[in-house]
Formats: C-alpha cells, sequence, structure tokens
C-alpha cells in the first residue's frame, strides 16, 4: 500500500524548515523588510512565489551556483525559470556582451547589425522556421505574433489549452467553464474583456475537443507549447501533436509553437526532436543567457498572407514591435548564446545528467512506495505529488499540494540546492555535474525519509 503522507508531521517539519530558513537568510529577510517602496516588497510580485515568507536576495552567480547576501552558496536548478538554462554569466555570453558594451557601444540604435541574420539564420537551421523578427521577451514574442496570426487569417480567436503559458499575454489565461466556454482563469487580473471573445479553450491532448471548437471556423491560430511546463510537466500523448497539425491544416488556422521551455528538449526544441511543423514559432528566455531577448517566426506563406494586406501599417504605428526589439546587445548576446554556449554538445551532457535526475527520483518515490510522478523533457524535469502523471492541465492544476510544495522547497533551499519556486522542476545547465544531480537525490532521500516516518 503507498505511503501516506502524514499531515501532522507535516505540518511540523514545515515550522522547523520556516525557522531553518529565517535564522540562515536574516540579511535577506532585513531588505525584504525595509523595500517598503516596492509594490509587494519586491520588483516583481511574483518573487514572492519563494517558500518561507520572504525571497533570498542575490549577491552573486555564476554557471549553476549562486550566493546570496547572507554568504550562503546554492547549486541551481531553477537557473532563472529557464532564462539562464545557459548557466549564469556563461563565458562567451559576456565576452561578447562585454565587446558590445564596452567596445562598440550603441546598444539602442534603431539600426540593425549583423548578429541579428547570424541569429535569424540559426533558428531556421534549429528551428525550421525561414523568417524571424525579434522581440525583448517570449510574451512580447506571442502577442506580437497573435496579431500577425489574425492579420494573415482574416480571423479573431485563439485557441489555447487550459492552465497553458505564454507569459503575460491576455489571450492565453483561460479555462473552459461547465458549457466548454472560454472564461478567466482564477487569479487572472483584470482581463480586458471576456475571454470567449478572443480565446477558444480545450485540455490538453483532447484532439476531439480541439476539433470542435476549430469547426466554428473563428480560430486563427492553435497555440501551444509542444508539452505543458508551467503548471507541472503534461506529455503530448503519442499522436497529439501530429493531430494539432492536422487539425490546423483541416481548418484553416496556423500552428504556432512556443518552445520557451521546451528548448530544454535538444538544439532545436521538440520542434526538431519530434519533426514538427510549425507555421508560426515563439521562443525567448534562455537565447540570450540573461539579456533580455526574444523571437518569433513564420514560414514564407504565413508572410505571404501578412504582406497581401496593404492596409496593415507594419513599419510606423501598426502595434507590431519596439523600440529596444532587436536591439544590438540582445542580438550580440543570442549570437554568443546560440553559437558557443547552447551547443549540441552542451544538450548532450544536460540531458545525459537531466536521465540521471530523473531516474534518481523515480527509483526513490519507488523505494519509499510515495505516490508521486516525474515528467522530463529533455534537460528539464519534474516530479508531481500525484501518480500517475497528469495528461491535462486542469488533471496538473488540480495534484498541487501547496504544504508539500513549501516543505520540498525550504527542505532543499536550507541544505544548498535552489529549486524552482513556481513548481518542483529542475533543470539542467552546461555547469551542471554529476555531483550536483547526486546531491539532489541524497536530499531528496533524506526528505522522503521525513515526510514518510511514523510520529
Amino acid at each position: 500500500m503507498p505511503s501516506v503522507i502524514n499531515r501532522d508531521n507535516l505540518a511540523s517539519l514545515l515550522i522547523r524548515e520556516r525557522e531553518t530558513y529565517k535564522l540562515r537568510n536574516p540579511q535577506s529577510l532585513s531588505l525584504y523588510h525595509s523595500a517598503s517602496n516596492l509594490f509587494g516588497g519586491v520588483p516583481l510580485t511574483w518573487m514572492n512565489k519563494w517558500s518561507g515568507g520572504f525571497p533570498l536576495y542575490l549577491d552573486t552567480a555564476h554557471g549553476n551556483r549562486i550566493t546570496d547576501v547572507d554568504g550562503n552558496t546554492y547549486v541551481d536548478f531553477a537557473l532563472g525559470d529557464t532564462a539562464s538554462m545557459a548557466g549564469h554569466s556563461p563565458d562567451a555570453s559576456m565576452k561578447a556582451i562585454v565587446h558590445r558594451m564596452v567596445d562598440q557601444g550603441g546598444l539602442t540604435t534603431m539600426l540593425p547589425t549583423a548578429d541579428a541574420q547570424w541569429v535569424g539564420a540559426e533558428l531556421t537551421r534549429r528551428f525550421g522556421v525561414p523568417l524571424w523578427s525579434f522581440t525583448l521577451s517570449a510574451t512580447d514574442a506571442n502577442r506580437w505574433a497573435i496579431r500577425l496570426a489574425r492579420l494573415a487569417t482574416g480571423k479573431s480567436k485563439i485557441l489555447v489549452f487550459a492552465w497553458c503559458y505564454h507569459g503575460s499575454v491576455d489571450e492565453t489565461f483561460a479555462v473552459p467553464d461547465h458549457d466548454g466556454k472560454a472564461t478567466a482563469r482564477p487569479g487572472n487580473v483584470a482581463p480586458p474583456v471576456p475571454l470567449d471573445t478572443t480565446t477558444r479553450v480545450v485540455e490538453f491532448n483532447d484532439l476531439e475537443a480541439v476539433e470542435r471548437e476549430l469547426a466554428h471556423g473563428d480560430v486563427a491560430a492553435i497555440l501551444t507549447e509542444p508539452a505543458m511546463t508551467n503548471i507541472g510537466i503534461v506529455l503530448p500523448e503519442p499522436g497529439f501533436l501530429a493531430g494539432l497539425r492536422a487539425l490546423a491544416t483541416k481548418y484553416g488556422a496556423l500552428l504556432m509553437i512556443d518552445e520557451t521551455h521546451t528548448f530544454s528538449a535538444g538544439p532545436g526544441g521538440m520542434t526538431l526532436r519530434d519533426g514538427l511543423q510549425p507555421d508560426m514559432f515563439v521562443i525567448g528566455k534562455s537565447i540570450g543567457a540573461g539579456i533580455p531577448s526574444g523571437a518569433y517566426g513564420f514560414t514564407h506563406d504565413v508572410a505571404r498572407a501578412i504582406n497581401s494586406h496593404q492596409e496593415a501599417d507594419l513599419i510606423d504605428v501598426g502595434g507590431v514591435g519596439g523600440t529596444l526589439a532587436g536591439n544590438s546587445l540582445s542580438m550580440a548576446a543570442m549570437r554568443a548564446t546560440l553559437g558557443e554556449v547552447l551547443t549540441e554538445q552542451a544538450f548532450e551532457h544536460m540531458i545525459t545528467l537531466c536521465d540521471r535526475y530523473t531516474e534518481q527520483v523515480r527509483a526513490l518515490l519507488e523505494k519509499y512506495d510515495v505516490p508521486w510522478s516525474i515528467s522530463q523533457v529533455g534537460a528539464r524535469a519534474e516530479y508531481r505529488f500525484v501518480s500517475p502523471a497528469p495528461t491535462t492541465g486542469t488533471a496538473a492544476m488540480l495534484a498541487g499540494d501547496d504544504e508539500l510544495d513549501e516543505f520540498m522547497h525550504l527542505f532543499m533551499c536550507n541544505r544548498g540546492i535552489l529549486m524552482t519556486p513556481f513548481h518542483n522542476m529542475a533543470l539542467m545547465c552546461p555547469n551542471t555535474s554529476v555531483e550536483d544531480v547526486d546531491l539532489h537525490a541524497e536530499l531528496f532521500e533524506l526528505a522522503l525519509q521525513e515526510l514518510t516516518r511514523t510520529l
């Protein structure tokens, strides 16, 4: 019979770990309490997701190590929630960034650089999409690509999947109500219009529901990650992604794939690995090694459809682009990161380590008979407090357990490992070592011992 987590024991463990966290981090706690001029006490409100009641304050970070202002050093498996998948301050990227800033200058001039052409060609080589434009984030890339999808197709709505994540794009914070109509996701901040005005939404892995919604004839694009990631990893079932491609073609919608997180699958993400055929493609975060960067691409067919609308002002006030997008610093960072850091050899190393991580976690769950599960996308893995692993976003959301989340994060943090604050994702980078992965396994087993012991 599977082990049952004793909630009284868990409550006692949480009290202990919270107190340890406060004692280890007095400078972070003091800085947090003194930040009266910051909304929520932090630069961005999601930083309050860190367990323990306050976030750690950064001092230095290199490779896969972070040191906080209290002098505590951590093995970092969070890696900026993918933004630092190349590692913190990789040498090749930093050299290119400093050269652009110090030697060449001109960080924002509204002039193109040759780096942009190199990056566009490299993105085409990796993902197979021929035409590219640049942004400062994947959120921007999604937002602008959606506008162009509507222009290209003449249709108004976007089809997304319940509990998906594509940044802070208004159209994507939707879940289906009891009638299948798109409604605002719980906690959505001030949606500008009712979500069913802009969005159709179904569950991931449900091709029948996808076809039902596409049959209305008003969907410009299906926007999806190849595997859901921000609600916990939800893997596509066999045939699902191929089915999306076929249904998009059948109903005249574009297939828009967002690989901002699933880039962890390999040098060309799941798109290259699994032979996907997107009409539009979005990526961001990790490709600039921490410098704000994003990109979206599309096929020649989509470009022809866009360019057929002479009334659309794509050059000036049409609402696509921003003054800082495509700036010389971002382009230099992307060129160095893609060319010298996130290489095929780096991904081979990262994925091998993540295979080891996943097998260690799975073996320990079996050893202690804990009914959790773990899923993996290349260099990225995540365990959930349910077994078998969820196959829809809603099921993944319902598998959440705030107390277990906080305990696992604090237990790891208090012993020198950082996990992603939003969930239990671990990501490998080129600097991650076998010893780092084995340390996690050692601590993970200690945590399971504590959780499953009898009071």
